[in-house]
């Protein structure tokens, strides 16, 4: 079911009707009276969907200037979170009391939430809510959990329709252009079948191969960049966001790797992987080691334990510095190594001091 879950969330990132359907599955089994997405330029919505209950209330928050009375998303600037989270346990009741969305569900019999709000490298939002009747009480501690390995899939779907608009993928060329990245887009084999104009005018970043191959230039996610592809002629296709340090030739950026999935293999013919790059924008609201944090959703604790390794130190010494037990940061190894596509603790240092690398562009 979860690997079904993960290849839904992929196709609705091109095919944003498939954002309902996969809605109302994870409501359903959250118990959950709806379920919406709403996209953002800043603090300004640029897009929403929703299902049944909510619809009207998220699309009138986003085609008028009812957005511009609520405090929300400048809480999560000046506050930002990672993960799953209760709105009442993250927003000051005052400001929930005085939301117009908070007072509009109540009228709807809504009365609990629940959500995450994820901010994108290139500087937009994405926000994911699920609502509950207020007689059933808030979402579990289990719902919650469940839910949080979804999110870095999330992220990047979520991604690729925040560039989109949540509008429908047009064919190939048309929506490599319309997202406004360098993107392409491979085949089964790794042989690049597309690419667009942005791409191609960053030869310094990817690197053409023979037999139509696609390689990046930078030397520490190259390696990775492989991985990535040889893994999708697996029956376990990747799925990663590699960063890329800045050059004399390019900026620092991030390299993500999408599977092509459902209906959205209809829409790019024979392609079954998506590259993108994205360019930390010099709005994004998260510092720059945080990146990662966000890409992969590691947790505060596998946050300091990378940290901890790519200072240098070994498995034992971070153990020994957080006060842990040693097979609980073996444990958090293996969840952060599973979180970031890497298999060895080199492989992961190398990415972890990439990250660190990048910079906004002020």
């Amino acid at each position: 079911m979860a690997s079904e879950l993960v290849d839904r969330i992929y196709e609705a990132a091109f095919v944003p009707e498939k954002w309902l359907a996969l809605l109302e599955t994870l409501a359903a089994g959250a118990g959950s009276a709806s379920a919406g997405i709403l996209v953002f330029d800043g603090e300004r919505p640029i897009g929403a969907l929703a299902t049944d209950l909510t619809r009207d209330m998220f699309e009138e928050f986003a085609t008028t200037d009812l957005w511009r009375k609520s405090e929300r998303i400048r809480h999560f600037h000046a506050n930002p979170i990672s993960g799953f989270v209760h709105a009442d346990n993250y927003f000051p009741k005052v400001m929930q009391a005085a939301d117009v969305a908070t007072r509009r569900m109540l009228s709807l019999g809504v009365g609990w939430q629940a959500g995450t709000i994820i901010p994108l490298p290139t500087g937009e939002l994405i926000v994911f809510t699920f609502e509950r009747y207020l007689e059933d009480g808030p979402h579990s501690n289990e719902t919650m959990a469940r839910w949080e390995p979804l999110r870095p899939h999330l992220a990047r779907s979520g991604l690729i329709a925040a560039r989109l608009r949540l509008e429908r993928a047009q064919g190939t060329a048309a929506t490599l252009q319309a997202m406004g990245l360098p993107a392409a887009v491979l085949n089964h084999g790794g042989r690049t079948l597309a690419v667009n104009s942005l791409l191609e005018a960053m030869p310094d970043l990817f690197v053409p191969l023979a037999h139509g191959g696609l390689a990046l230039a930078d030397a520490a996610a190259q390696p990775l960049f492989a991985d990535a592809l040889k893994l999708s002629m697996t029956d376990a296709p990747a799925v990663m966001s590699l960063p890329v340090v800045a050059s004399e030739r390019h900026p620092a950026c991030i390299v993500h790797v999408l599977p092509l999935r459902r209906a959205a293999l209809d829409i790019f013919s024979q392609a079954e992987l998506l590259i993108t790059a994205t360019m930390p924008s010099a709005s994004t609201m998260v510092p720059a080691p945080q990146i990662l944090h966000e890409l992969f959703d590691l947790t505060p604790a596998e946050s300091r334990l990378a940290a901890a390794l790519a200072a240098g130190h070994s498995l034992r010494e971070a153990t020994i510095s957080h006060g842990n037990q040693f097979s609980t940061a073996r444990s958090q190894l293996e969840a952060i190594f599973r979180k970031t596509g890497t298999h060895k603790q080199s492989q992961l240092v190398a990415l972890l001091q990439s990250a660190a690398s990048l910079k906004r562009d002020h």
